[in-house]
């Protein structure tokens, strides 16, 4: 599951406990929250301890902006961040970054190619998420890093991390290690296995070739879906979550992590929850996971 500890709103007003408990209820036990600072690392930390409590672990997604004007000012400032967010509290998986290639994209493109990338942008995200790794690291030697989830038809830029490449063409530059793939997919995006845009891919089969474990770690319906709310329920249950579960096997998809519990309050990037922004109310996804979760136990 999904979650903003650290934002206001809903997850503010619901108290830890109260979370652990639905999560507990949906037999969720993994909790993926986001932070960029010391503050909501010390916040995030005494959440994550009442959660733990419960017997859900969260792990932190460490954010970070590409405002750096080159590779090293961004590797060296992602470097300091992550070790002071790691001296706060020591976690069994870190993520770093989240979704950074659409800020790199040169247009319209699938954003599979090298060439989709801008250049000094691939080589600011490439010190950021180096920064980050590295960080981390220096505090906690085994914590398991997940690359930051991209999503769509966006593998460029996992692709030229893992390979020392550059959107310029040029090859040799430092490659890019981790422990676990992540990926996002929402509910117009259609099969991972054959997504389509300027041309389709087998999106999940890149994932695989990295040959590390494959997190999909945001599965979520669009606010505009073209449905009721009956209807999305039934979409995300066996649609979404269904297919993935199947094809899980045979792409070494280790979890599935639903975004996200609640509903962000009007000024927030929509009602994208299975439960409203009272933190109380729940939607039929919410009842449609429960009941998808309950017949496909793990």
């Amino acid at each position: 599951m999904n979650g903003h500890a650290n934002w206001v709103g809903p997850y503010q007003t619901s108290t830890p406990e109260q979370q652990a408990a639905q999560l507990k209820d949906l037999n969720m036990t993994m909790y993926r929250n986001d932070i960029s600072n010391v503050t909501g690392a010390k916040n995030l930390a005494k959440f994550a301890k009442i959660m733990a409590q419960s017997g859900v672990m969260v792990y932190p997604v460490i954010l970070q902006d590409l405002n750096f004007a080159d590779e090293n000012s961004a590797y060296q400032a992602s470097f300091t961040l992550a070790q002071q967010i790691v001296s706060v509290q020591q976690y069994a998986y870190y993520e770093v970054t989240n979704e950074l290639a659409p800020t790199c994209l040169v247009g319209a493109v699938d954003g599979v190619n090298p060439a989709d990338y801008h250049n000094d942008c691939y080589r600011i995200a490439r010190g950021v998420i180096r920064g980050l790794i590295a960080g981390i690291k220096s505090v906690d030697a085994v914590g398991k890093i997940i690359i930051g989830g991209n999503t769509w038809m966006h593998l460029g830029l996992d692709t030229m991390l893992a390979n020392g490449t550059q959107p310029d063409g040029t090859s040799g530059h430092p490659i890019v290690t981790w422990d676990i793939t992540a990926w996002h997919w929402y509910s117009e995006q259609g099969d991972i296995t054959h997504a389509c845009g300027i041309r389709c891919y087998n999106v999940v089969g890149t994932l695989l070739s990295f040959g590390k474990p494959i997190w999909i770690n945001e599965v979520g319906m669009r606010p505009d879906f073209p449905g009721t709310v009956d209807q999305a329920a039934t979409y995300m249950a066996n649609d979404m979550m269904g297919r993935l579960l199947a094809i899980a096997p045979q792409y070494n998809i280790q979890s599935i992590q639903v975004y996200e519990l609640y509903d962000d309050p009007p000024t927030g990037q929509g009602p994208y929850g299975i439960m409203l922004n009272d933190g109380v109310t729940k939607k039929p996804v919410y009842t449609a996971l429960n009941n998808f979760i309950a017949a496909n136990p793990r």
